[in-house]
């Protein structure tokens, strides 16, 4: 027999481990993301949720965080970020 609180546990790991990254977006990171992968630059993204392009900036680099996505210089994270959306709404 097993603790159920245990079962509990692994169950809920479990369920984690099998989680999209993009489930780590809040909503707003998500809207962001979205308008970045319909191919708008930061400005047009500031524009359309009427935010600063700063903000924006704040949000691009919290969802690369969130989505594990450092810094390389062979890589591009706003594509590799875009490449995640897309293949969750598929």
């Amino acid at each position: 027999m097993i603790d159920p609180k245990v079962v509990e546990t692994l169950v809920a790991a479990r369920s984690l481990a099998t989680q999209s990254p993009l489930s780590r977006l809040t909503p707003r990171e998500r809207e962001v993301l979205s308008l970045i992968a319909q191919g708008n630059s930061n400005a047009a993204v500031a524009d359309k949720l009427v935010l600063s392009e700063r903000a924006v900036e704040k949000h691009i680099n919290s969802i690369f965080a969130k989505l594990d996505l450092p810094e390389a210089r062979d890589a591009h994270r706003r594509v590799k970020a875009v490449l995640l959306f897309l293949a969750e709404q598929s």
